[in-house]
């Protein structure tokens, strides 16, 4: 299953908090196009079959194949502050 640590879920809470988001938006992972990469968006709510994870009021939804992914082991959310932005990393 994947946890969020704190940056993690800081950074999510500012990214889903912007004006003309609604409440039940959260960060959506899913797959991309190319092989083995991983596309991350902010979402206004689950899109059918997701799983949610939730974590101190902030929510991140996992794409069908992509939480089976992370059900085989324990992956964790962490991001970083950068100059151009949030740097999410899964471990």
């Amino acid at each position: 299953m994947l946890t969020l640590t704190e940056p993690a879920v800081a950074a999510i809470r500012d990214l889903t908090s912007k004006p003309g988001l609604g409440e039940k938006c959260g960060l959506r992972i899913a797959h991309q196009d190319t092989a083995g990469s991983l596309k991350l968006s902010i979402a206004p709510g689950p899109d059918a079959g997701d799983e949610i994870v939730e974590t101190d009021g902030v929510r991140v939804f996992l794409h069908t194949d992509v939480a089976a992914m992370f059900s085989r082991s324990d992956r964790t959310l962490n991001a970083r502050i950068a100059d151009d932005g949030v740097v999410f990393r899964i471990d």
